[in-house]
């Protein structure tokens, strides 16, 4: 979920995703031939101050396989892989395994892509949540200045990207 000041807002892209982890979201456990699916896991780390929920975590020959499951298309979505990784770190610190990779399954072509756990990825994803952390204590950032960025986004209508661009817009204008 997306928060602005602590508000949500539901759009199309929202309802649509809420809509294909319904099967997913129902926590339990079963069994598909010799994988045990572990559904809507909490896990959560006290070393990085974060804490989510996986979608799924499959078990297959004590090896654990975290999977999130996103509603558009593979592609190279650092913040998914990102996301990921961080699901696999919490997983280790809980359960003390260490988590080689994990699967992104995308609705939009069906498929599932592994993201491997490197220590790289482990690395930019530690450093993302401490920026983000950092950003979380800071004031309101200014609007950004790429609107294709805003136009799908459900908080919108929250921050308002585009009127705060006019405003500082024309408030520069008149101070000069």
């Amino acid at each position: 979920m997306e928060y602005e000041l602590g508000e949500m807002e539901d759009n199309e892209h929202i309802l649509l995703g809420r809509f294909l982890h319904e099967n997913v979201d129902e926590p339990g456990t079963n069994q598909t031939g010799d994988t045990l699916n572990h559904r809507s896991q909490w896990v959560w780390s006290d070393r990085l101050e974060v804490k989510g929920i996986i979608d799924l975590v499959e078990e297959q020959n004590q090896q654990l396989i975290p999977v999130e499951f996103k509603k558009g298309k593979m592609a190279r979505h650092l913040n998914d892989h990102f996301q990921l990784c961080a699901a696999g770190i919490c997983l280790e610190e809980r359960l003390g395994k260490t988590i080689d990779y994990g699967e992104i399954f995308y609705h939009g072509n069906r498929r599932r892509q592994r993201v491997d756990f490197t220590s790289q990825l482990r690395q930019a994803t530690e450093a993302a949540i401490q920026a983000a952390q950092f950003a979380a204590t800071q004031k309101i950032p200014a609007p950004l200045t790429n609107s294709k960025k805003c136009q799908a986004c459900s908080l919108r209508g929250i921050c308002l990207p585009f009127e705060v661009k006019f405003l500082h817009e024309n408030l520069n204008a008149v101070s000069s």
